[in-house]
């Protein structure tokens, strides 16, 4: 029997070591491959080496607002100093209980319309529609009835006339030029259906006129830790599955899609709370199944700046939502996993999240477990244990610091001392008490799964300034 015993522990011992050098290698990789790309872009800058075209893909902006009258005036200013010529923005007031709509009426000079909506994908319906030309830019304000984010987007889209469409949160804004870098990959392949920019934080930057003129690491450790985390993921795994086409996310917060190729799928699927990703693995799908050409690019240099939580208590709300809308996701296409029909993104894509996302912290939680109850019984060097998870994590912390200052360099952003001495220590806890919060949330999710499967909950918002630092703490939004 203790022989058995033995044997059990080094088994579960050697799959675990395995499980994570696996996600540090990944990591690695990935690290290594971002780098060199944004290095290559950078580079192409510097001696204006890009694509320079005066052609335009018709864009609309679709921009899902539920209660959200501190942020929403803004962030509809902020889309109107693009530097692009040919865009259109649709703001969708999903069913608002505070002033969205009358503030949205008080700063445009919205007026109200009798416009018929073509109804391409299925969605609640519209109360009232207002309109109104700023700066030669056509703004369109839908107020319908409630029906969460999913439902406020279809709306949206039905409600937009161009061929291709942007979504993004009311809580964000777009540095200038994100809409001419997002949409050069449709400019350069008529199958590109989707295209994904980069996320970052905005609680600690400056934008003046849609550009970035000041950034400083924050004090909050909880803002400063997600900052980080940014950085390394959206540099690390997407970058190096948009090499062969395996993306399967583009974050809510700003993404560009094919409009008749949403409609053809149904749209966002409002009974999901990961409707972005969901929206993602239906268009692969849809694409494989059918032999369609496709591709689904993501852009680092499209830059879309997105509050963050600032407190425990929002970060677990908003990743408790991340997590389920992950499972909900995994669960509705499982048929992709490792079937030869769907290719890489079965046997890559699909694995990966499954395994180093949705499965994770149950997996490590079995493992610190074992390695517990190996200890009880004397059957495991504890000095060579120690001595893997120091090195584990500060392997961890190497690669989120690397992340963050190839972006800094990139970006040509100017760091402090004192910043570079949060972001060297921050990286250090993000890869230690971070993980750890993560981890909890993730596996107590499923809590009251059943009864609030698909309540968001609410995330306290600030108001955006866009021309000066921090900001002051604005109304409670709620988002469903």
């Amino acid at each position: 029997m203790f022989e058995f015993v033995k044997y059990f522990y080094t088994v579960v011992g050697v799959l675990f070591v395995i499980y994570l050098l696996g996600y540090s290698t990944f990591l690695i990789a990935s690290v290594i491959a971002g780098s060199l790309d944004l290095y290559k872009e950078s580079k192409k800058r510097r001696y204006h080496n890009e694509i320079d075209h005066d052609y335009y893909v018709p864009v609309s902006i679709v921009v899902p607002a539920y209660n959200e009258e501190v942020t929403v005036v803004d962030t509809v200013k902020s889309l109107l100093m693009m530097d692009y010529k040919l865009y259109e923005i649709v703001v969708v007031d999903d069913g608002s209980k505070d002033g969205t709509t009358q503030v949205l009426l008080d700063a445009f000079h919205l007026k109200k319309v009798m416009r018929p909506i073509n109804r391409q994908i299925g969605c609640k319906k519209e109360q009232n529609v207002y309109e109104a030309v700023v700066n030669g830019i056509n703004i369109t304000l839908v107020q319908k009835i409630n029906g969460g984010k999913a439902d406020a987007l279809n709306m949206g889209i039905n409600a937009s006339r161009y061929p291709y469409f942007i979504c993004m949160d009311a809580d964000s804004v777009l540095q200038k030029d994100s809409l001419k870098y997002i949409v050069r990959p449709v400019l350069e392949d008529d199958t590109i259906i989707a295209v994904g920019g980069l996320v970052r934080i905005s609680n600690c930057a400056v934008l003046s006129e849609g550009e970035l003129v000041d950034y400083h690491m924050p004090w909050n450790p909880i803002v400063g830790m997600q900052i980080l985390e940014y950085d390394r993921s959206f540099m690390a795994s997407r970058i190096l599955m948009d090499k062969f086409n395996g993306n399967l996310i583009i974050s809510g917060a700003f993404g560009l899609f094919k409009k008749d190729m949403a409609a053809s799928v149904g749209g966002y699927d409002a009974s999901t709370m990961g409707e972005d990703m969901e929206l993602v693995v239906k268009l692969h799908a849809f694409c494989r199944i059918n032999k369609i050409p496709y591709g689904i690019r993501y852009i680092p240099d499209a830059i879309c700046w997105s509050q963050c939580p600032s407190s425990i208590g929002d970060l677990k709300k908003q990743r408790r939502r991340w997590f389920l809308g992950l499972f909900q996701c995994l669960n509705k296409h499982r048929r992709m996993f490792m079937a030869p029909e769907f290719g890489v993104v079965g046997y890559i894509s699909y694995l990966y999240y499954l395994l180093y996302e949705l499965l994770s912290p149950f997996i490590e939680l079995f493992g610190l477990v074992t390695i517990l109850l190996a200890y009880m019984v004397n059957l495991i060097n504890v000095p060579f244990m120690i001595m893997f998870f120091l090195i584990y994590a500060l392997y961890g912390a190497v690669l989120t610091i690397t992340a963050f200052f190839a972006r800094i360099y990139t970006q040509n952003i100017k760091l402090s001392a004192l910043d570079v001495v949060k972001a060297v220590y921050l990286c250090i806890a993000e890869s230690v008490f971070f993980r750890f919060i993560q981890a909890f949330t993730r596996m107590t999710a499923f809590f009251g799964y059943k009864k609030r499967k698909n309540v968001w909950g609410q995330i306290k918002r600030q108001k955006i300034h866009l021309n000066q630092t921090g900001g002051e703490k604005g109304k409670t939004g709620d988002e469903k």
